[in-house]
């Protein structure tokens, strides 16, 4: 059973918008897959989709073999999402934040180790005590993403992981990110913009672009397929259009 299947996916906006159109594709468990492609081009709409935040015009997506739209309150019980722009609570502390995030979804021992694992997580040690209002965007990432890992989801739907935190903090949270996928099988569903993130890190790519997938498959095979030495080159080839991913680790 494959962790995610997206079939024909299709939104359009108020004002007649095509945030996407006939995206399809499929993650498998324990896979690792990332969404590619500039700003504007249907990632963070499919992923809102896939998290059940967000409604389709029309397409099916199942989690686990639970059909989301039919289903949602069932599909939501086995995501953990992290959305591009996480806030939090601003008068919570970040103490206060995980332990609230982590018992809406666990309850007495499991919420327990879930809480002093994403304490871990998410490295920010004292700061913890500190109210959110006074973190960084940089912290707040953090905060948000130990809480979404902690609780151990079947599938984690994390956009852009990494914005907005530093070199250190980045190579963390992927080093996080890719233990928990090997070592507990939690699926993964990513948006990146940056390439040497996505090839460290992804088993599977999806290049989309303008609301379509253009091109999919293992990053090797991909820069095979294309003749390209990166993932860069390949979005050029398939798209046939020019744009600046990230090359380095983003800070």
């Amino acid at each position: 059973m494959d962790a995610i299947l997206v079939s024909d996916l299709t939104k359009v906006y108020p004002g007649g918008f095509v945030g996407v159109s006939g995206v399809s594709f499929r993650v498998e468990e324990g896979e690792i897959y990332c969404l590619i492609g500039p700003n504007g081009s249907g990632k963070t709409t499919t992923l809102r989709i896939v998290s059940t935040v967000l409604k389709p015009t029309s397409g099916r997506v199942e989690i686990c073999g639970v059909d989301a739209l039919k289903n949602p309150l069932e599909a939501r019980r086995l995501i953990s999402y992290l959305p591009e722009e996480a806030g939090g609570y601003e008068d919570l502390t970040g103490r206060e934040f995980i332990e609230f995030f982590v018992r809406l979804r666990l309850k007495g021992s499991d919420a327990v180790e879930a809480i002093e694992e994403a304490y871990k997580i998410s490295g920010l040690g004292d700061a913890l005590k500190r109210k959110v209002k006074t973190y960084s965007k940089g912290m707040r990432r953090l905060l948000a993403l130990s809480a979404v890992l902690s609780v151990e989801p079947r599938v984690a739907i994390l956009d852009e992981p990494t914005a907005g935190l530093d070199v250190e903090r980045s190579l963390f949270i992927r080093d996080t990110i890719k233990g928990y996928n090997k070592s507990r099988g939690v699926s993964m569903l990513l948006s990146s913009h940056n390439m040497l993130e996505v090839e460290y890190l992804c088993d599977r790519v999806g290049i989309i672009y303008k609301g379509r997938i253009v091109a999919e498959g293992g990053v090797k095979e991909l820069k095979e397929e294309y003749g390209a030495r990166n993932l860069e080159e390949v979005f050029v080839r398939a798209a046939g259009g020019s744009i600046g991913f990230e090359q380095g680790a983003s800070g």
